[in-house]
């Protein structure tokens, strides 16, 4: 397939943006880019897509969410509004997960991959849980990753909240499906855990056990002081160091959040080149404050953008993560433009290629072919030196008009090719009361 008629931006280090450029790709993989005219001229018999000057760039990438969340969207937490995140943990997420059977589970997983071709994100790690609906629930997932033609890395999140057989039934799902999917091209897996607060070391070190060590875990680190003080509290140390002492800090693991790790804990994970994920927009909601972004930025710490459940538009939590460290700190000149792209495309896109053994999201030979079209008619220059402001202050997730997958077209000028949005929308709708009616019971216990 070729693509021509293209501004070509293709955040290779350093970046470029190619005028009046084409993109020829071949078997999942993208093979050349040139000028139109030269690529029209070698690959004359090639399926075509005319971007009509639409900017072609990589796919965005999301290095953490929760699909299973969607059923929040509009519901009532019954009671006060809860005070402070473990409240909400208690009194939201663990009620909802509970709810959760394995229609809900496809059905949530489902309207965020919808959500997420819309907007251009085209490569999820998701963390799953339902433990109420464990066995199998991955594969679930993956089916309908697969039937979107998106790419994903999932797991489970292993926690003791539920009980020892739960907790035993998440560590076998993860190990089963580490196996399933070790080689698949667009579905990868990883080890989950919910957070040293809800995890004993008996279980961290069954987990750390189950797996080589060539597999990481996903895990959410410190987001609010209550992780913090538990681990203090119970195992006199803190979280990372916990971590760490138990062989858990790998070359792919992901910690997510990590809003109050001290240095210490921030020399471990850069002395392990552990992967951080951000999500500000969940922060700001969580009330739980903002990590040391700029700190960690500068350590060389590789720092990833996710969006922790809220939509799959990810220039928004560009946008969110520019602005929070600004006022949370009284200081305009944090959170950079360009660190905000550093964190969200370089870091983003090497987290990927690790897990998927080529390169993502990069538009240079070799790499998958994980495309998005732009509709942005910018009325001042653009420049690979400002695009990132460009983004911050211009680009809207409505902009994008196609998102392709390793060569596959899933969405082209915004209608979608691989799912039927209206149908999916209202069988995720039928489910609704059911799930609704089970969380309230759960969250009341009655």
């Amino acid at each position: 397939m070729l693509i021509t008629n293209a501004t070509l931006i293709t955040w290779d280090d350093p970046n470029t943006i190619i005028s009046g450029g084409a993109l020829y790709m071949e078997k999942g993989a993208i093979v050349e880019l040139g000028s139109a005219r030269d690529l029209e001229a070698k690959y004359p018999t090639a399926e075509r897509i005319d971007a009509r000057d639409q900017l072609v760039m990589p796919g965005l990438i999301c290095a953490h969410t929760h699909f299973y969340g969607a059923y929040a969207r509009g519901m009532a937490i019954p009671g006060d509004p809860p005070r402070d995140f473990p409240e909400i943990l208690r009194r939201l997420w663990w009620p909802l997960d509970k709810a959760l059977d394995m229609d809900a589970v496809r059905a949530s997983a489902l309207v965020c991959l919808v959500d997420a071709i819309k907007h251009g994100t085209t490569t999820l790690f998701d963390h799953h849980a339902s433990p109420n609906a464990i066995d199998g629930s991955l594969d679930a997932i993956a089916e309908e990753v697969e039937r979107a033609g998106l790419r994903a890395v999932l797991c489970y999140e292993v926690t003791d909240r539920d009980g020892p057989e739960k907790a035993q039934a998440g560590i076998a799902e993860n190990v089963r499906f580490l196996a399933a999917r070790r080689t698949h091209p667009t579905v990868r897996a990883t080890f989950g855990l919910h957070a040293s607060l809800t995890l004993s070391t008996e279980t961290l070190r069954q987990c750390a056990g189950a797996v080589g060590s060539d597999t990481g875990f996903h895990i959410h680190v410190a987001e609010h002081e209550a992780d913090e003080d538990d681990s203090l509290r119970q195992h006199g140390k803190r979280v990372v160091q916990r971590l760490h002492e138990l062989d858990m800090l790998r070359a792919k693991t992901m910690v997510a959040h990590c809003v109050h790790i001290d240095e210490a804990e921030r020399a471990l994970l850069r002395q392990q080149q552990t992967w951080v994920t951000h999500q500000p927009r969940s922060n700001m909601n969580n009330a739980v404050g903002a990590m040391a972004f700029d700190t960690m930025m500068a350590e060389g710490m590789p720092i990833c953008l996710g969006n922790d459940g809220f939509s799959n538009a990810m220039w928004q939590e560009w946008k969110a993560a520019y602005l929070l460290h600004k006022v949370a700190h009284r200081d305009p000149r944090l959170a950079n433009g360009a660190d905000i792209a550093r964190m969200a495309i370089y870091n983003n896109a090497a987290l990927a290629t690790q897990f998927f053994e080529a390169p993502v999201g990069v538009l240079r030979p070799g790499a998958r072919a994980d495309i998005i079209f732009v509709d942005y008619q910018s009325y001042t220059p653009l420049t690979a030196g400002n695009l990132p402001w460009h983004i911050l202050f211009g680009f809207e997730p409505s902009m994008v008009t196609t998102t392709i997958v390793e060569g596959r077209v899933l969405m082209r000028d915004r209608q979608l090719l691989t799912l039927d949005e209206a149908q999916i929308g209202r069988d995720a709708l039928a489910l609704a009361p059911g799930i609704w009616e089970r969380y309230e019971r759960n969250a009341t216990g009655q």
